[in-house]
């Protein structure tokens, strides 16, 4: 019989989360500027668009986080049905939309004449991606430096899982189409397959036949032993991302500070909405500040993969997530410290 989830004690991992990301972005905008030949010889290798190197760290760094999530947790969703459908709203009726508009205003409007023309429909792109697909992975580290309520959160992200496998292709497809990108079908749909579909199938299959054989004992001891190549997998993706861009990052700051605007608005722009509703809900604080970091990141695993096989490795779509990355982590953070500082208000009634 499983049990329920605890919430987990704070690894090295996690308490110095801004500082190891730092030294990977750092390490990859070095190397790529560095040794640019390298870079451009990872990136050749691919079949049908994808990435190969991209695509088995992506397989190692979210197989194990899907390993954790129990899709019969969606059962628990009615305990908390206010606080998921506060975040699905965001995630699914407000998310994408924003920033496609946000994008559209800032990227394709007020600053196109400051970007290179020739990529400011793939800069769009790429904002589109970013936000298509709600967090999972990273979305338990959040919940779990706010304090979050176990439950709700492990219920969320299997009822996001579930909506992405059929949502994201037609979702990403509309909003590129609205945004007048020619969105070649096939490779999307091989994206979500590949990185959705199957990772979701096996990570399920793995958990069923380690309760099956040993209990839950067994999957943590599993889970673990993986944690170390998640880890490593999630450092190895940001310097290899970082590296594929590091010379465009290096001689475009100003490009990269723009990319940077409509995303900073809409992290905030998300989070805060998904707090405020929450609070006039009158949903309790411990699902209210998760459900807001939630609504606000992006599962950039997805995005960038998905970018790289759309557009390529050194396409503007795959910059704008690179940028999203650059942005995101300290921005989550910072959203922790703002719900963290004002949960006497929220309580307050």
């Amino acid at each position: 019989m499983e049990t329920s989830p605890a919430r987990p004690r704070m690894t090295t991992f996690e308490r110095y989360l801004s500082l190891w990301v730092a030294l990977c972005i750092g390490a990859g905008i070095a190397l790529g500027a560095a040794a640019p030949g390298l870079f451009a010889t990872i990136a050749s290798a691919e079949v049908a668009r994808v990435n190969l190197p991209v695509a088995l760290l992506v397989w190692l760094m979210i197989v194990p986080m899907l390993l954790k999530i129990d899709f019969a947790a969606l059962g628990q969703v009615r305990q908390h049905l206010r606080g998921v459908g506060v975040t699905l709203f965001i995630n699914w009726a407000v998310k994408p939309f924003s920033m496609a508009l946000l994008g559209t205003l800032f990227i394709g409007i007020l600053f196109r004449p400051l970007l290179p023309a020739d990529q400011v429909e793939s800069y769009i792109a790429g904002l589109i991606l970013l936000a298509a697909a709600p967090c999972t992975a990273m979305v338990f580290v959040w919940s779990n430096l706010c304090e979050g309520e176990p439950h709700y959160t492990l219920s969320q992200v299997a009822l996001n899982d579930l909506i992405m496998v059929f949502a994201f292709a037609p979702l990403v497809g509309l909003l590129l189409g609205v945004a007048s990108i020619a969105v070649p079908w096939s490779t999307l749909l091989l994206s979500v397959l590949l990185y959705i579909v199957v990772p979701v199938i096996v990570a399920q299959a793995v958990r069923r036949a380690m309760l099956r054989s040993g209990g839950q004992a067994a999957l943590d001891r599993l889970l673990k032993r993986l944690a170390p190549l998640s880890l490593t997998a999630l450092l190895a993706t940001l310097v290899l991302l970082f590296g594929f861009q590091g010379e465009a990052i290096l001689g475009q700051p100003f490009v990269i500070a723009l990319l940077a605007v409509p995303i900073l608005i809409q992290v905030y722009l998300n989070a805060g909405l998904a707090y405020w509703l929450s609070k006039k809900l009158g949903v309790a604080w411990c699902v209210a500040a998760p459900a807001a970091l939630i609504g606000a990141s992006n599962f950039f695993e997805l995005a960038v993969a998905a970018a790289i096989s759309l557009f390529g490795i050194g396409s503007g779509a795959a910059l704008a997530i690179v940028v999203g990355v650059l942005v995101e982590v300290p921005v989550m953070l910072s959203v922790v410290a703002i719900v963290k500082r004002t949960r006497p208000w929220y309580e307050a009634g």
